[in-house]
């Protein structure tokens, strides 16, 4: 039913920045917050940024927290995270989701249930 589609993602070089949306198809989508995840090859998959439905409260990773922002345009139900500063070790596939509820769910990718198939994120030195 509900899907959500990533797009954005691409090569840049260290310090540049760059934009991948999360676009929900097929209705009009509500969740109690949308996140942003990003898997590593050999690592596992980690909180990136979420955005509260309720209220457009914004949650972050300790390791993007003053680099990333998270957005809504609850028109387009489309989410963005815009990403700046990139560092090499940002090189993951990004993957937005809905979901987060629960006791610190927001941060918790087993709390979201409905996940787009990602988009890559390359960064180079």
């Amino acid at each position: 039913q509900v899907q959500l589609v990533e797009s954005g993602g691409g090569l840049v070089q260290a310090g540049d920045s760059l934009r991948v949306s999360c676009a929900a198809s097929g209705g009009t989508f509500s969740s109690y917050a949308m996140g942003w995840f990003r898997q590593a090859p050999g690592k596992e998959r980690e909180f990136v940024a979420a955005i509260r439905r309720s209220d457009s409260n914004t949650y972050y990773a300790d390791s993007v927290k003053g680099r990333f922002t998270i957005s809504r345009d609850a028109a387009k139900d489309t989410v963005y995270l815009q990403m700046n500063s990139l560092k090499p070790e940002d090189t993951a596939v990004y993957y937005c989701a809905a979901g987060g509820g629960g006791g610190n769910g927001i941060r918790t990718s087993r709390r979201y249930y409905v996940w787009g198939q990602g988009t890559q994120v390359t960064v180079s030195s």
